[in-house]
């Protein structure tokens, strides 16, 4: 069988900052907490069978993958665009305040439930969905370990028809692909800690 984790990047946020809208034009890296949370990935897919490991191309998700590349003995196998963060447009850089604040909060709502991008975000929706559907109907045994963002990990959801879902920083979510080539979600926003 061949199993799909869907694994977001780490913090990138101390926890005394207020959290911004950060997508695909801004490359930041991880803070002290979201490097522990890289390596309690790492340790958690510690001796998976790899098929796949691959990243997108943005700092957060290579630093991320680092870890679990060790832990799993498996060299990073490159990097794909579809797996990068959005672009959140005049939105990037900003407080969820000042983006409620420009947007209403009616049209964050539709983003978050639906996928629907508000005025000036860029996101090619159905590309992604295309380029996750196709990634889902790959033949393979093993595990692919793709490390994205919350904006990309929603469309994986999106392509097999179920709702989006926020996906935590340092989390995953598993999709199994069966003989028959049916996907389905086994489990979503799964954050291991250190040590186990």
């Amino acid at each position: 069988m061949r199993r799909i984790f869907v694994i977001r990047h780490g913090n990138t946020f101390a926890s005394n900052e207020a959290p911004r809208r950060i997508g695909s034009a801004t490359d930041i890296p991880l803070v002290d907490s979201g490097h522990a949370q890289a390596a309690a990935l790492g340790q958690w897919f510690a001796g998976t069978n790899v098929r796949l490991l691959l990243t997108s191309p943005l700092l957060r998700a290579r630093q991320t993958v680092a870890p679990i590349a060790v832990a799993t003995g498996h060299e990073l196998d490159g990097t794909r665009e579809w797996l990068g963060e959005i672009d959140h447009g005049p939105d990037e850089g900003k407080t969820e305040d000042a983006v409620v604040a420009r947007i209403g909060a009616a049209a964050l709502a539709r983003w978050e439930d639906e996928a629907v991008a508000p005025d000036g975000w860029r996101i090619d929706a159905p590309a992604r969905i295309a380029a996750w559907r196709a990634f889902f109907a790959d033949a393979g045994e093993g595990a692919d370990l793709l490390i994205t963002s919350n904006g990309a990990a929603r469309f994986a959801l999106i392509a097999l028809g179920l709702p989006p879902a926020k996906l935590r920083t340092g989390a995953f979510g598993e999709f199994a692909v069966d003989a028959d080539g049916s996907v389905r979600c086994a489990r979503w926003n799964v954050r291991p800690h250190a040590g186990g």
